[in-house]
């Protein structure tokens, strides 16, 4: 890089002076000037630097006793040390003086710079940092005595109290150059990846001083300088500020500044290859070109900035012509838009055609056979422990909920038991095949839908359904072999935003729907008894009259006692409750009087309660309460912490609420069938050739099904490492499609929502973080092994009934409520639709807003909303045969919509869709490249890598 006003800088050059293995630290090792992200550096072809750990020592007691003492330090944010508290400050953004600044730049263009400093202790350091010519041997020989006095450290370290380090002046020993015990056991330390490196910056009033003192080195190679910082890291930069005393808080402000500076990525990485003091200096005019002034008086000067949740690029901040040299996609003759740093949005290798036969599956088995070996191995991480519970109980929450409403659609010929079977089945060979393993199959609402309407079709016919049912999956398992061959899964290219999140939705309410639906049918089964209806609907009835002679003599009641015990004059009855009756010789009568009225209430209960500790836990990860350990756990154990909460409280009470029901028993539900489905039974032979046209709508449904979950999955911004899969994918689903068929198992697809709640229960985050700087997204742990252990599991619950028949149903529903409450609040659909409730003053600050009129983003909106509406209600109607196509038909809305809005409105709401002519977009549309003026601030921090937004949680 060449900062203004540098001449023969070689940046190759300088670098090398910097050891290769602290500067490959590993992922999230430190900021860049590319950008604080891994790929975002590589993308720009700038070396990594180490992170930066700067602490401020300033010089306090003058004129008695003199003493280092820390009082602020910078990673990516500023802490200050709270005297009064004992305590460090939240992190927060600093905010300095620009005289501060100014009278820094005067001190270090005065002052004694060394580059390069091939001090290896403390002792050497300080001998060459005193070789100032303003000192006289005197003063030479009082400032070292007082540079190497051990400053005081506040450390709060783990289960102990706050650890002050002593203060007596002495000089360093060899002893003292080892870091001390509190240094080791810093908290902070364990928040700093490896490689890091540290900064110190001394500043101070001394008295004996008749003129300023302005020192600033970089090491050569780095060293741990003692007890100089709290962390015993090597330490690159060191830098002195000494004067007589001013007036105010002159030399701790320059401190701060210094401290400031180094913090900021690309003045750090320019110092770092400084060859002069013109290059320093000019690496602070640099920075000085792009501070923000706050003008006095218009904020509060003790007000701390909070850090923001994503950090800007630093790529933008570099000099353009170094932007041009560095980035890699320009010397290939790229466009100009991926010439920024941002690549264009171009094609996938998995979705371009081969030109052949099977082309595209070949390709996806090249492809991920030699990960094949690593899809088990990568597995063997507690994490993943976690992700198989969840997904295992919401796999069986489906399987018996859609196997209960399948055997409700279908009159028994299919049931839970083949539910439980077609999963465990489906879903292990298909985390052993599969091109995307993290794929959960499961039974989903539009092809439950469609065995429904083709259930109804074949009893109003008169036709054996299983066998009817057999032809239907020959058929389409032949289609979608066709759709394979054919590489038809390329045209998931044309698979928007708008597309993507119309199904989304609609599964969602699916979700929503049924789990609403399913907990007030409990309501039906459980009758709620009000006090008004007579005796809740239960008699006593006695024998004869002698067991209830005093009804026979009382002709007017007493008290509320003799109500309950009056002649009904037609029934020799009474209204005692049913062990009172019993007691008495009696004997109860009526529907009510085994039905215990607070079931329904408590089922209630159980299922708000675990629905709503479900989302409570899943933000706790981000809360202000507990240690960070502790917020991931209760975060990524969130929905069994909800299930095992709803069966405590409801074995606490002991009320008789519906529990999960597992067959006991390994045989069809329908009587009198086999496993094996005969393929004619009572049909005609021409209906084998007439099941190809419900066939064909159930391919359309099953591709699209299938791909938009595929497309989902496989984004971007999830950062797969591993590829996607999307022809091998519908090949074992169109086998599995035919194996399924021929059993009488029910068909299975993946499952949008489950597969990614697989995913956000397997995301790979940070570990090490500076303070104030939230978890990096990582990617995704992409392994076979927790998929294959859910569907084993969901097998063997067959014979687990003995356990799985104390969980309430009502906690499973409300877990289901859940998935699709937090599937529905990801998408940007649902940010647009508040909107529509909002007032404009009330409304966020989004960017889309700022480029595209608020009635433009309604209006696309509304149309979102109609699409959605309208799928439902065909969905619902007898039309639903025709449901296949409506999904298809969201494609060409989409297109039509071109007529509607511009490109450039299109892109912030939507995608452009690809052209023939072209595969990216065109120059100036983009825009994420596009900006200009003020809008270009603006947009930096709209559009970093960002981690991708699944708030469907294990997690």
């Amino acid at each position: 890089m060449k900062l203004p006003g540098q001449e023969g800088f070689n940046v190759d050059s300088t670098y090398e002076s910097v050891p290769t293995g602290e500067l490959d630290s590993g992922p999230g090792s430190g900021p860049s000037p590319g950008g604080s992200s891994d790929t975002e550096s590589r993308e720009v072809g700038i070396p990594k630097d180490p992170l930066l750990f700067i602490q401020l020592n300033e010089l306090l007691g003058w004129p008695q006793a003199l003493e280092w003492k820390e009082t602020g330090r910078w990673v990516l944010f500023e802490e200050k040390l709270e005297v009064g508290g004992g305590r460090w400050s939240a992190p927060h953004v600093p905010t300095l003086a620009l005289p501060s600044l100014q009278k820094l730049r005067s001190l270090l263009t005065e002052g004694l710079v060394l580059l390069d400093c091939p001090a290896q202790s403390l002792l050497e350091l300080v001998e060459q940092v005193t070789r100032v010519e303003s000192l006289s041997p005197e003063l030479r020989g009082q400032l070292q005595s007082l540079l190497l006095q051990r400053p005081q450290h506040l450390i709060p370290t783990t289960g102990t109290r706050p650890c002050w380090g002593s203060a007596h002046p002495r000089e360093a020993s060899l002893e003292e150059e080892a870091p001390l015990k509190e240094q080791r056991q810093s908290a902070l330390r364990q928040k700093l990846p490896a490689g890091a490196e540290a900064g110190a910056v001394l500043a101070g009033e001394l008295g004996f001083l008749a003129q300023p003192v302005g020192v600033f080195v970089r090491l050569r190679d780095p060293v741990v300088l003692g007890p100089l910082t709290e962390v015993p890291l090597p330490s690159r930069f060191f830098c002195l500020l000494l004067g007589p005393p001013t007036l105010g808080r002159s030399y701790h402000e320059m401190g701060r500044a210094v401290a400031v500076l180094l913090s900021d990525p690309q003045f750090q990485w320019s110092v770092r290859r400084a060859s002069n003091l013109h290059d320093l200096l000019a690496a602070l005019d640099a920075f000085l070109e792009e501070v923000t002034v706050l003008p006095p008086g218009r904020w509060d000067p003790t007000a701390r900035i909070p850090p923001p949740k994503c950090l800007p690029s630093q790529y933008k901040r570099l000099p353009l012509q170094t932007q041009e040299v560095k980035d890699p996609t320009a010397a290939c003759g790229a466009p100009a838009e991926e010439s920024r740093g941002h690549p264009a949005q171009a094609l996938s290798t998995e979705l371009q055609r081969t030109g052949r036969l099977f082309g595209g599956l070949v390709q996806d088995v090249h492809r991920k056979a030699p990960w094949y070996s690593s899809d088990f191995l990568d597995a063997l991480h507690p994490q993943c422990f976690s992700a198989v519970l969840y997904i295992y109980l919401a796999t069986i929450t489906n399987a018996i909920t859609f196997g209960g409403l399948l055997g409700e659609a279908t009159e028994g010929a299919q049931g839970v038991l083949e539910s439980f079977l077609g999963t465990a089945v489906a879903g292990a060979a298909f985390c052993l095949m599969a091109g995307q393993p993290l794929t959960i199959l499961s039974s989903t609402g539009p092809v439950l839908v469609f065995e429904r309407l083709l259930f109804s079709f074949s009893r109003g016919y008169s036709l054996d359904y299983l066998p009817f049912r057999l032809w239907v999956g020959i058929w389409v398992a032949t289609f979608c072999l066709v759709l394979v061959a054919t590489e038809a899964s390329v045209l998931v290219r044309y698979f928007t935003r708008f597309t993507e999140e119309g199904f989304c939705a609609l599964i969602s309410l699916i979700f929503i729907y049924d789990a609403l639906g399913k907990m007030l049918s409990l309501t039906r089964a459980y009758p709620i008894q009000w006090p008004s209806s007579p005796a809740y609907g239960c008699f006593c009835q006695y024998p004869n009259p002698g067991g209830n002679e005093s009804q026979w003599t009382r002709t007017k009641p007493k008290d509320r006692e003799d109500i309950l015990s009056m002649d009904l004059g037609l029934v020799n009855a009474s209204l005692l409750r049913p062990p009172e009756c019993v007691r008495r010789g009696g004997h109860p009568r009526g529907p009510g009087c085994h039905t215990v009225p607070d079931i329904a209430f408590f089922s209630l209960i159980l299922f708000l309660t675990s629905f709503l500790a479900a989302m409570a836990l899943r933000h706790v990860k981000t809360s202000r309460f507990f240690p960070s350990v502790v917020r991931k756990v209760l975060s990524d154990f969130s929905s069994v912490l909800a299930i095992l909460l709803g069966c405590g409280l409801d074995a606490f009470l002991g009320l008789a609420t519906p529990k999960l029901t597992v067959p006991r028993e390994f045989k069809p539900t329908l009587p009198g069938r086999d496993w094996l489905v005969s393929p004619f039974g009572t049909n005609p032979w021409w209906l084998s050739v007439a099941a190809a046209l419900p066939a064909l709508l159930l391919s359309i449904l099953i591709f699209m099904d299938q791909q938009i979950t595929a497309v989902i999955l496989n984004r971007a911004e999830y950062r797969l490492r591993k590829g996607a899969g999307f022809h091998l994918d519908l090949f074992c689903v169109a086998v599995l499609m035919l194996l399924t068929s021929a059993l009488g198992l029910p068909w299975y697809v993946s499952a949008t929502v489950i597969s990614l709640a697989h995913m956000d229960g397997l995301r790979r985050e940070s570990r090490a973080c500076a303070p104030g700087e939230p978890p990096s997204f990582q990617g995704i742990r992409e392994q076979r092994l927790t998929g294959l252990v859910v569907f084993i599991l969901t097998g063997i619950s067959i014979f687990l009934a003995p356990v799985l028949k104390f969980i309430p149903m009502p906690v499973l529903y409300g877990i289901f409520l859940y998935m699709g409450v937090a599937a529905i609040s990801s998408i940007q659909f649902t940010k647009r639709v508040q909107l529509l409730l909002m007032p404009a003053k009330h409304q966020p600050d989004l960017l889309l807003l700022r480029h595209v009129p608020l009635s433009r983003v309604h209006l696309f909106t509304a149309i979102q909303l109609a699409c959605l509406g309208l799928l439902w209600i065909v969905k619902s109607t007898p039309a639903a045969i025709i449901f296949p196509i409506m999904l298809l038909g969201l494609v060409g809305v989409r297109k039509a919509l071109e007529w509607v809005f511009s490109p450039q409105e299109l892109l912030w709401l939507d995608e452009l869709m690809p052209e023939k002519e072209r595969s990216t977009p065109e120059k100036g549309q983009e825009p994420e490249y596009s900006f200009s003026g003020s809008d270009r601030k603006d947009s930096e921090l709209m559009y970093q890598p960002k981690a991708p937004e699944i708030n469907i949680s294990v997690n």
